[in-house]
C-alpha cells in the first residue's frame, strides 16, 4: 500500500510536468527574451510547489495508514527533585584527652600502690605513695616550732599594743612566725608530692612500676589512667574542602573493627594548614556508653560537605559525551500518543556525584522524562517508543 501511494504521487508529478506547453530547444531558449524565460521559470516553480504540497499530503496519509511504524524502543523515567547530601570520606583516629601516664614529682622508693589494672577510680582518689624519706618528721618538727613562734608573736604583739617592749622585738617575733608559717606550707606541698592522686574519673589501664622500685621525678611512669567516656575522632582533611567543611557540619563515624556507625558533627576545625600534605585538622565527638571504643582505633569519617534539598539526580549510565567532552542526555519530547516521542538531545552541566548517581545543575527540569535503556542507540531528534513497565 505504501509503495502504491508513492508511485501514484510520482505519476501525478510527471503528469503535471508533462502537460502541453511550449517546448523549446537550446537554440529556442537562447533566442527567447528575458521576460519569456522568467515566465517559464515561474510556471515551473509553481508546479514544483504544487507537487511538494501533494507529496506532504501523501506522506501524512501514509503515516496514518502505517500504525506499525518501526521506532527505537526505550525506557525513560521522570527527573525528580530530591534532598541530596554529598559526603567526603577521610581516615580518622579515635582519641581521648583523658588518657594520661602519671609520673612522680618526688624521687624515692615506691612504697605502695593502692589500685589494680582495670579498676575504676574517682577524681582525687589516692593511687600510689612514695616513701617520704623523713619529710613527715620534718613537717612535725616545723609544726612544733611554728606553734612556739605563734605564741611568742601573739604575746609580743599584745605587749607592743600596750607600748611595752621594743619595736625590734615585735618585728623579730612577727618575722619568725611568718617565715615558719611559709616553711610549714612548703613542707606540706613537698610531702603531698609523695602521693599520686587520680586527676579525673577513669579506669586504671596499666601499671608500669612495681612496689618497692625506685622512681625518679618526670622519668619513671607509675601508671596510666584513661577515661573512655569522652572520646572523639581526629582526621586530616584536604585544604580544598576548607570552605565546605566547617564547625557544625554533619558527619558519620564508622569503626570497622567494632561494626559501629555513629552520627555526629564537626565540633572543631583547625586554623593551620599542614605544609607537608596540605591538610587541616578536624575533630568530632563520639559516644561510648558501653566502653567498647578504645583510643587509637582506626575509623572512617564521612563529612557532609554539600547539601541541596532540590537536587536533580540521574544515573551515570544515561550520560553521553561528545568529541568535545561535553555531556548530554536524551529527553522525551513531542508526545504523539501511544507512547511515541521524539528523542531530544540536551547538553547538561554536572554537579556532585554519589555512588552511581550524579547531579545535573543545568540543562533539564524536574518532571522531564530522560531516556535510560536504549540511549546508546539514539541520534538527535530520532523517533522513539517508550516502554512502560
Amino acid at each position: 500500500m505504501k509503495k502504491t501511494i508513492l508511485y501514484l504521487s510520482i505519476s501525478l508529478l510527471l503528469f503535471r510536468c508533462g502537460q502541453p506547453q511550449e517546448v523549446k530547444d537550446e537554440k529556442g531558449l537562447a533566442a527567447s527574451n528575458l521576460e519569456s524565460l522568467q515566465a517559464q521559470k515561474d510556471e515551473l516553480t509553481q508546479q514544483i510547489n504544487t507537487a511538494t504540497l501533494a507529496l506532504e499530503k501523501v506522506n501524512a496519509a501514509m503515516d496514518q495508514l502505517t500504525p506499525t511504524e518501526k521506532r527505537v524502543l526505550v525506557t525513560a523515567a521522570p527527573v525528580e527533585a530530591v534532598n541530596f547530601e554529598h559526603t567526603i570520606e577521610v581516615q580518622a583516629n579515635v582519641k581521648t584527652r583523658q588518657n594520661l601516664e602519671l609520673y612522680p614529682e618526688f624521687g624515692g622508693k615506691l612504697s605502695a600502690i593502692y589500685v589494680v589494672e582495670g579498676q575504676s577510680v574517682k577524681k582525687g582518689a589516692l593511687l600510689a605513695k612514695i616513701d617520704d624519706a623523713g619529710l613527715q618528721e620534718q613537717l612535725d618538727q616545723i609544726a612544733l616550732q611554728l606553734s612556739l613562734s605563734k605564741t611568742t608573736f601573739e604575746r609580743t604583739e599584745r605587749l607592743w599594743n600596750q607600748k611595752i617592749g621594743s619595736e625590734m622585738m615585735y618585728l623579730e617575733a612577727k618575722t619568725r612566725f611568718e617565715a615558719q608559717t611559709k616553711q610549714l606550707d612548703q613542707m606540706k606541698r613537698q610531702l603531698a608530692k609523695t602521693k599520686i592522686y587520680a586527676p579525673f574519673n577513669g579506669t586504671i589501664d596499666q601499671i608500669f612500676a612495681n612496689q618497692g622500685a625506685n622512681v625518679a621525678p618526670g622519668m619513671t611512669p607509675i601508671l596510666r589512667i584513661v577515661n573512655l567516656n569522652t572520646m572523639y575522632v581526629e582526621a586530616d582533611v584536604p585544604e580544598n574542602y576548607l570552605t565546605s567543611v566547617t564547625q557544625g557540619s554533619k558527619a558519620t563515624v564508622e569503626i570497622p573493627v567494632l561494626g559501629q556507625l555513629q552520627n555526629t558533627q564537626i565540633r572543631q576545625t583547625g586554623s593551620y594548614i599542614q605544609p607537608s600534605n596540605r591538610t587541616f585538622r578536624v575533630e568530632a565527638p563520639l559516644e561510648n556508653t558501653n566502653g567498647a571504643i578504645k583510643p587509637n582505633l582506626v575509623a572512617k569519617l564521612n563529612i557532609v560537605d554539600y547539601i541541596n534539598p532540590e537536587a536533580l539526580l540521574v544515573p551515570r549510565r544515561i550520560l553521553r559525551q561528545n568529541a568535545e567532552g561535553a555531556y548530554f542526555v536524551f529527553a522525551l519530547t513531542h508526545p504523539e500518543g501511544d507512547q511515541n516521542f521524539i528523542a531530544e538531545q540536551r547538553f547538561v552541566e554536572l554537579g556532585k556525584s554519589k555512588n552511581e548517581q550524579i547531579e545535573i545543575t543545568k540543562g533539564v527540569a524536574a518532571g522531564e522524562l530522560l531516556i535510560d535503556e536504549g540511549v546508546s542507540l539514539l541520534e538527535a531528534n530520532q523517533k522513539v517508543k517508550r516502554l512502560v513497565q
